[in-house]
Parts: C-alpha cells; structure tokens; sequence
C-alpha cells in the first residue's frame, strides 16, 4: 500500500515538471491540467505520511485555487448564474454545521475562565484588525484590496482554531468558547472595526454589515444549536456528513473569489501573499505574548494565540460578496484562509512536541 502512494507523489512530481516546462512554452491550458494534477496527487500522496497528512486538504485547497487561476471562466457562471451566489447559502451550511457541533455548554467557559475569555477577545478584535490596517496602509494597496486586508483582520476565528489548539495540547475548552463569544459578537465588532479602519479606503455601511452578519451567521448558528439540542445523536449521518460538506463548500467558496479576482491577484498576488504571512505571524507572536504578559498558563497562551492568528475567512468572504466586492475585497479571505490551515497546523504540531512549562 506504501508503494501505491509513493508512486502517486512520483507522478505527481512528473506532473509538476511537466507543467513548469509547457507553462514556459506558452501552453497555458495543459500546464494548468497537470499543475492541478499536482497538487491533488500530492493531497492524496502524503496521506500516508504521518507529519503531512494534516496538510491534505490545504493542498487540495491549491488544486482548486490552480483551476481557477488557469480556467476562470469556469468558476464564474454556469449558463447565466453567477456562482458567486453561492457563496452566503454555502457559508449558512458551514455556519449551521458550526452550531450543530457546539451546544450551551461552551458558553459556560466565560463563567469558569473569565480572565481567558477576556484576555482572548480583547486580542481577537484589537491586533488583527489594527495589525491588517497597517499592512495594507505599508504595501500600499489598491483602497478594495487594503479594505480586504482589514477585513479578515476584523473577522472572528473559525472553527480550524479549535482543532489547532487540540493539536497543540492547548486549552480546548477556553479556544471554543472564545471561537462562540467573539463569533456572537461578530455582527457588532467587526462592523465597527471595519468603519473606523477600512472608512478611509470604502464607504462602510455599517447597518448592512451587521444585517449580513446575522444572516450569515448568526441565524445559522442559532439554528445549529437548536438541532443539537433536539436531535443531538439521533441523526448520525447527517453528524458525519456535515463536516464533509463543509470542507467541499471552503474549497468551491476560495475557487470561485479566486476567479472572481484573477485579474487582481495576478498582479498583486506575491505582495497580498506575504502580506498574509505577515499577518498571520503577527497575530500569534502578539497573541501569545500579550498572554505571557497577562502570566497565563502556557496552554492559554497558545489557545489564544491561535484563537488571534486564525481569522474566518470564510464570514470574511460574505461579507465581501454581500458589500458586491467579492472580486477585491473578497482576495484577501481567499489568500489568507490557505495559508492559515499550514502555519496553524505547523504551529500546532511543533507545540505538540514540546513540554509545557508554566
């Protein structure tokens, strides 16, 4: 069995010279083919792998964003339906699958864990967005991409921080609870956040913003929580199924903004590449030392560090649709979001192996 997977990252590699060789011949449309068939037979090559197979779905996440780059065209409409709207009802399933997967307890850790809790959200709404403002104010940006920028940095964390944070022997308890509060205060912050740091580069409608949230959001979420409550083990397909459909709607999501934007990320791509990095870095380097200055217990600090470094880009994505940007200020969710899942789960595995010292 080891055999079959080493010989599909051997074709996978065949794939990738291939297409570096005809991509400099011009033949874009073959190149794009076997770059794409790189990627998924490097997803499926390294399941095998112990220290990779966490990496698989991020580099499917890469096949599908090749696809896009390489045959936009496909991604936009269907006919004369715009894929785009598709985007707020597959968020809605992956925000109803997030409630389905929380319960009333989660919220009980702001009783048991005050000084987490706050320490985690005051973090959680002031680096990111004042950390995204400043890179976007540094690179100079197009005002729609620079208001992307700030965006993903005035959005709550997602789900990824929760399983990160389990990864990394952290606090799993507290990442939950902070992942619920500062997504219930979503539809109030990030709004705000994006008024005071974005006005400067778009009108913000600060009504409209927080009217998308709770639809996009919050509605689902309630719903989620609702079906826990009442049908909690009793649909067990739909418990294994749901998770599942949630990656797939993440990855058609990142496909079509990515088309969407082509033309913007091609440009800029390399700059709102690094500045993602950049970000990402910063939030969990200021999120685990403001912990450490707060003395936290070392397995808070990396929760929150986590809780701070990971963002939704997923809401971030709505949002950007439902303002009709999804072509600029919907890039930088689309970039971000990726490169989150590696340094997350790369982060969270170099925790896992070291001791805890408190």
């Amino acid at each position: 069995m080891k055999n079959a997977y080493r010989i599909i990252l051997l074709l996978a590699l065949l794939c990738l010279g291939a297409s570096i060789l005809l991509f400099n011949q011009a033949h874009y449309t073959a190149a794009g083919l076997l770059a794409t068939a790189f990627f998924i037979g490097l997803a499926l090559g390294i399941r095998k792998l112990d220290i990779l197979k966490g990496f698989s779905f991020t580099i499917l996440i890469f096949a599908a964003v090749c696809l896009s780059l390489f045959f936009p065209s496909y991604f936009i409409s269907l006919g004369n339906f715009q894929l785009k709207l598709l985007i707020v009802p597959l968020l809605q399933i992956i925000m109803f699958g997030m409630g389905t997967s929380m319960s009333v307890k989660d919220f009980y850790g702001v009783i048991k864990m005050p000084k987490g809790v706050f320490v985690g959200v005051v973090c959680q709404f002031s680096i990111m967005p004042l950390v995204g403002f400043s890179l976007a104010t540094l690179f100079r940006f197009p005002p729609e991409i620079a208001a992307g920028v700030v965006l993903i940095g005035a959005s709550p964390s997602g789900l990824a921080s929760n399983v990160m944070a389990y990864l990394a022997n952290a606090n799993v308890a507290l990442s939950v609870t902070l992942t619920a509060v500062a997504t219930l205060l979503a539809p109030l912050m990030t709004p705000l956040l994006m008024e005071f740091y974005a006005g400067e580069f778009v009108p913000i409608d600060f009504w409209a913003m927080l009217f998308s949230i709770v639809k996009i959001v919050i509605v689902p979420i309630v719903l989620g929580l609702l079906f826990n409550y009442f049908f909690h083990g009793k649909v067990k397909w739909l418990d294994l199924i749901l998770p599942k459909i949630s990656m797939a709607a993440i990855v058609l999501i990142i496909t079509i903004i990515t088309a969407a934007g082509r033309d913007n990320l091609l440009s800029i791509g390399l700059f709102l590449i690094l500045a993602a990095i950049i970000h990402n870095l910063l939030g969990y380097f200021l999120g685990y030392w403001s912990c450490r200055l707060f003395k936290m217990k070392e397995q808070d600090c990396r929760t929150i560090a986590l809780e701070v470094g990971m963002q939704n880009g997923g809401l971030a994505s709505g949002i950007a649709l439902e303002m009709g940007k999804v072509a600029t200020v919907g890039l930088a969710p689309a970039v971000f979001g990726p490169w989150m899942n590696i340094s997350g789960s790369s982060l969270a595995i170099w925790w896992r192996n070291k001791k805890i010292k408190n």
